[in-house]
């Protein structure tokens, strides 16, 4: 177990759990935790006996938005926190996912609150797991504000158009069910259940040959914006090869032979 007093990171077997760990504060984005957001990000790409990573909440909450004036220095950031951004101006939106995507999947377990940046920050999740009681919202209209996060061009290519504008120009509070209903996330379960969920979805992404995850994953958000022929053009490219992978031939192998495939990452 590692990361900042804001942010738990810890390994689940082949998995990194990120917990971000203001409950007191319904888990509001402070500088520290975006600091461990952001080095918890880097080390699920740079290490390779990482297959996923699931982001979630403690205390009952996921994100209730930006800690504003923790962000603007009135808060607990030390000043190790303030000189990397200095250092980096750009951290806090790669922390948020806006300006950064894992090559691992990353699946997001929500209970509680996950309204504005929470919001915000799960859309750069893959899968979303949800408890019953769940809320989901994008307020920042109803404080004379602009959802900078990203969701004025991510949300409308997630869910459909009137649903997302519905979204950002109400800034109303939405149910678990109700996201589910829209597609924001793609599973509500018991109450409690979300981050058991998202680790079991977690275990079996993590039984895929990883070149293979990792590969599908690109493509989907490369070809999003493409047209069909050129979309299918990248999406031969990137599955021929790995069908060349010394994976590929373990998995068609493991098959023909009756037994878990050892992959191998090559």
């Amino acid at each position: 177990m590692s990361g900042t007093a804001h942010l738990v990171v810890e390994r689940v077997g082949a998995t990194l759990l990120l917990t971000l760990n203001r409950p007191q504060a319904r888990n509001a984005l402070s500088l520290p935790m975006l600091v461990g957001l952001h080095d918890g990000w880097a080390e699920a790409d740079e290490d390779d006996t990482i297959r996923s990573v699931v982001l979630t909440g403690a205390g009952g909450a996921f994100c209730s938005g930006m800690d504003l004036k923790a962000l603007a220095g009135r808060g607990t950031a030390d000043d190790t926190c303030r000189d990397r951004l200095k250092a980096d101006p750009d951290l806090h939106w790669k922390a948020m996912l806006r300006h950064h995507r894992p090559r691992k999947p990353v699946i997001a377990a929500v209970e509680g609150p996950c309204v504005a940046g929470g919001t915000e920050i799960l859309q750069g999740t893959d899968i979303r797991v949800a408890g019953e009681s769940a809320t989901f919202g994008l307020f920042e209209v109803r404080r004379g504000l602009f959802p900078v996060g990203g969701s004025t061009v991510r949300l409308t290519r997630q869910i459909p158009r009137t649903h997302a504008l519905e979204m950002l120009l109400t800034g109303r509070p939405y149910t678990a069910h109700e996201a589910e209903r829209i597609g924001l996330v793609g599973r509500v379960v018991p109450d409690g259940t979300a981050l058991e969920s998202a680790l079991a979805t977690a275990e079996l992404v993590n039984a895929n040959g990883p070149l293979a995850v990792e590969a599908v994953k690109a493509c989907a958000y490369e070809t999003a914006g493409l047209d069909e022929p050129d979309a299918l053009a990248v999406e031969l490219e990137r599955g021929m090869r790995i069908f060349d992978t010394a994976d590929a031939k373990e998995g068609a192998r493991a098959f023909a032979e009756k037994r878990p495939p050892v992959f191998r990452r090559a």
